[in-house]
């Protein structure tokens, strides 16, 4: 089973991320993060998130502890540049892109570690009987016409001179 995590559009190059990544690929969730806590580069803060976001999706959805779990996969893939520009000699332009990253980590379970997916709060919901249905339409049903009637008696325009001012300034001018 894999547990996945992902940062999309890290506004740092891959190319330096790729040099944090490379240190704790493959290790176990501990290790990893003390290594990430006492690097001292910028990308070694948005790894580390996305790394406490993987671990939490292991508890929340297959109730799996930390020890548990060790980096199965961590990859940088390109994002989408930023493309700026700079100005040079003679009015000239000269282009600058801005890299951005992409970070998935994979999460592996040691072997040994029974796994249980949780159910969803969806599956969790007990479906309902089609005449329980059927009268909680007729019902809602009931209290809309009921709204709509009063809503359109509540409407209706008496001749004040605000309502008279407010259709003048409705109409559209040439």
């Amino acid at each position: 089973m894999e547990i996945k995590a992902s940062l999309n559009y890290l506004r740092i190059a891959p190319r330096k991320v790729r040099s944090i990544i490379d240190l704790i690929r493959g290790k176990e969730i501990q290790d990893a993060e003390k290594q990430l806590k006492f690097i001292t580069r910028r990308a070694a803060g948005p790894i580390l998130k996305v790394l406490k976001s993987a671990i939490a999706n292991a508890k929340s959805n297959f109730s799996v502890d930390k020890e548990n779990l060790f980096i199965k996969e961590i990859k940088v893939n390109d994002g989408v540049p930023y493309k700026r520009s700079i100005p040079m000699s003679r009015g000239r332009a000269y282009p600058i892109m801005k890299r951005t990253s992409h970070i998935i980590i994979l999460l592996g379970v040691k072997e040994g570690v029974k796994i249980e997916k949780k159910q969803s709060a969806i599956e969790q919901v007990k479906p309902e009987t089609s005449k329980e249905t059927e009268k909680k339409q007729e019902e809602v049903k009931k209290a809309t016409k009921t709204v709509i009637k009063k809503s359109v008696k509540d409407s209706a325009l008496k001749p004040t001179k605000q309502n008279w001012v407010k259709r003048i300034f409705r109409r559209k001018s040439i």
